[in-house]
């Protein structure tokens, strides 16, 4: 099938699910989106899901190519003209016999002409990074280990034996196709002979048998910023698969998993702790320690009457990032002990006697006598 016609029944926004006039980012988001659910390693043996992802990344190569994106939309709209004429070259005396000829001619658009198969950028992918706390919230630089296709070192992503090249195709001129001249119109098919790549390789490597690509384990180093939240992507352009035929390759998406911390816990960029204070404390005031995330203690006022729950902010002992600092929310807990030595209790019971008043009173205020 040719590409105009493949472009012509295959409604591309459907599949990735967005809107004709969506916007490039609301494209790549819905496809980051298709890709990761139906992607190979997270439904591994799921030939459906295999085939949807193959799908999916057809349909975001031609969308996220703004000017694809632009000869796609019409194609569409020119109907079944532009679907069956795809693959249909015409002889006019002029020009390069493309579609575009055939447009002007017509008073229609502008088409690129065809090329047999042409670059194609590689997959993305996705892996998981699991993170401490402590190494989410100060930045790190780590690595992930991975299996995936990438360029084979062996021949060096040429799909030819070391020694040997390439060799452009004789049958089609290293143009990928070849024409079939029928009078006015001529129709354009892959060449048959180089499968439509434009070139031949007589002596295929023997690793990758000339694919230029071969699966492997695969290291890659990544700086983690300061403040990484838990679920946060980082995105590495160019570590995907490999391009075919010349084609970028695709970009590696890191899923941050950061374990909880024992002590502190995190909203935004702010730090949370929550710490023990005994009744008395909280009575007459005081001051206490609280712990930072870098190991150190600051002292906190504790203001007397303080309550249980009660939220108290030190700034700048938060989260660090290139371009903001948090702050340490401290929450303080009144702590009733659960046994009393008798010296205790004398003094407690000697502050009930002194207690004349009930906090509870204004909840009666209400009730008639």
């Amino acid at each position: 099938m040719t590409a105009q016609r493949e472009w012509y029944e295959k409604d591309y926004y459907a599949v990735l699910g967005v809107a004709q006039d969506s916007t490039p980012k609301e494209i790549t988001k819905a496809y980051r989106k298709l890709a990761r659910e139906n992607h190979p390693d997270a439904k591994p043996g799921d030939a459906a899901a295999e085939e949807r992802f193959k799908e999916i990344s057809t349909a975001y190569d031609v969308l996220s190519d703004e000017s694809k994106r632009k000869e796609y939309d019409e194609v569409r709209r020119l109907g079944p003209m532009a679907g069956g004429m795809g693959g249909m070259r015409f002889n006019t005396g002029g020009g390069d016999g493309s579609i575009d000829d055939l447009l002007r001619m017509f008073g229609g658009g502008r088409a690129r002409g065809g090329g047999g198969v042409g670059p194609r950028r590689g997959n993305d992918l996705e892996a998981t990074l699991g993170l401490e706390f402590t190494e989410a919230a100060h930045g790190v630089t780590t690595s992930v280990h991975l299996t995936s296709d990438a360029r084979c070192e062996t021949c060096n992503g040429s799909g030819a034996r070391p020694g040997s090249s390439a060799k452009t195709c004789g049958q089609c001129g290293g143009r990928g196709q070849v024409d079939d001249n029928q009078g006015f119109f001529s129709f354009a098919s892959p060449c048959g002979r180089c499968g439509g790549s434009g070139s031949i390789i007589e002596t295929p490597c023997g690793v990758c048998r000339g694919s230029g690509i071969e699966k492997r384990n695969r290291e890659v180093k990544v700086r983690v910023p300061a403040g990484v939240a838990d679920g946060q992507r980082i995105r590495l352009p160019g570590k995907g698969t490999p391009g075919r035929n010349g084609g970028p390759p695709g970009d590696l998406f890191i899923v941050c998993r950061v374990a909880p911390h024992r002590v502190f816990g995190r909203d935004g960029e702010n730090l949370t702790v929550k710490v023990p204070i005994t009744f008395t404390e909280a009575a007459l005031g005081a001051d206490i320690q609280v712990p930072t995330l870098s190991g150190e203690r600051v002292t906190l006022r504790v203001k007397p009457g303080t309550q249980t729950g009660t939220r108290h902010r030190v700034k700048g002992r938060g989260i660090e990032t290139a371009k903001h600092q948090g702050d340490l929310i401290v929450t303080v807990d009144v702590v009733v002990p659960a046994e009393l030595t008798d010296d205790q209790r004398a003094a407690v019971e000697a502050l009930a006697a002194a207690t004349t008043e009930s906090p509870r009173n204004h909840l009666f205020s209400g009730e008639r006598s």
